[in-house]
């Protein structure tokens, strides 16, 4: 018992509180190295570490200061693409090359009745965006330069049932791995899963017994370990104290799904992602907490309030409410 005991004491992460430099929301998280990372949100807001987060520039997009910056993928410490979510026109896609000095509007949304929630890169080229379900098809959009968009035919989008979404909570509810796989989750009128195995060409959609009891109920988050390994996070995101049915794992590369070991903090989960092997880290309103077997059983981490979370390596970021940065070191 005693060793058992030594050896959870050295698996726990360590935790530091960060000074991001803003007061708005941070909304989502994109590590590129365990030095180089980055973060979005409210009023138009990105920072970004070039040292670990010992310190952060904060910065406003020109021209987007009334938006949210619901997602941001990095690649690099000077190429990035931030996207903002809501109805219309709101929903907009940005890219830097220049370490956030000057910023490229790439696209707006001219599809009134799409909201856009996540976007996600194979690699520097190789794109995609996912709206909420408009006319029986989630609207997608997709690059393969970098720097223009495309709306993928309806024909050759995955299917919406009347009313269904996703959660623009953390920009994890649409996740790529290697050269063409890639997943999302629904969570408005639904628990779906959709994934696509040829880089988007085709899709298959499977029911998981995460809670999907009411509209505001659902999938928010997923994380793949491997091709095959994975989980998804989620719950209700208007009943803060529910505890029931928040995650759902799968080991046939989310073809079928089932529920997974019940989260220590309240509500839902909005965020999550993987450390390595099997140990990811989630989080939510009411706390975060890790898992070191997939998401079977869960360690609670502290109770503030966190919208999105993001490793390299053994190291993560979460963000949240009034600018908040936590940094998570596992030990190596």
């Amino acid at each position: 018992m005693i060793v058992l005991l030594l050896l959870a004491a050295v698996q726990a992460p360590t935790m530091t509180d960060q000074m991001s430099g803003t007061t708005a929301r941070l909304q989502a998280v994109s590590p590129v190295s365990e030095q180089v990372v980055w973060a979005s949100g409210a009023r138009g807001t990105v920072v970004r570490t070039l040292d670990g987060g010992a310190s952060w520039t904060a910065m406003v997009v020109p021209g987007a200061d009334s938006l949210e910056f619901r997602d941001i993928h990095a690649l690099s410490a000077d190429l990035a693409w931030a996207m903002t979510a809501g109805p219309g026109p709101a929903s907009r896609i940005y890219r830097t090359t220049d370490g956030g000095k000057s910023w490229v509007l790439q696209w707006t949304n001219q599809e009134p009745r799409a909201f856009f929630d996540c976007l996600s890169f194979w690699d520097e080229r190789r794109g995609i965006a996912i709206s909420d379900g408009v006319d029986g098809a989630f609207v997608l959009m997709a690059t393969d330069d970098g720097e223009t968009w495309r709306r993928v035919p309806a024909e050759s989008s995955p299917p919406a049932r009347e009313g269904e979404g996703l959660f623009a909570a953390s920009g994890t509810c649409l996740v790529t791995r290697g050269a063409s796989h890639a997943w999302f989750g629904a969570g408005v009128n639904a628990g779906r899963v959709g994934r696509t195995t040829d880089g988007g060409r085709s899709w298959s959609l499977v029911n998981t017994p995460i809670l999907q009891s009411t509209g505001t109920a659902g999938l928010t988050s997923l994380v793949f370990f491997d091709d095959r390994i994975g989980l998804g996070v989620g719950g209700d995101v208007a009943a803060p104290d529910s505890l029931r049915d928040r995650v759902v794992m799968t080991e046939d590369g989310g073809a079928t799904w089932r529920l997974g070991g019940d989260l220590p903090f309240g509500g839902a989960a909005f965020g999550a992602a993987m450390v390595g092997g099997r140990t990811a880290v989630a989080v939510g309103p009411k706390g975060s907490a890790w898992t070191s077997d997939g998401g079977k059983s869960w360690t609670a981490l502290d109770t503030r309030d966190y919208w999105s979370v993001g490793f390299s390596g053994n190291s993560g970021w979460m963000v949240g409410p009034r600018g908040r940065i936590t940094k998570v070191e596992f030990a190596k």
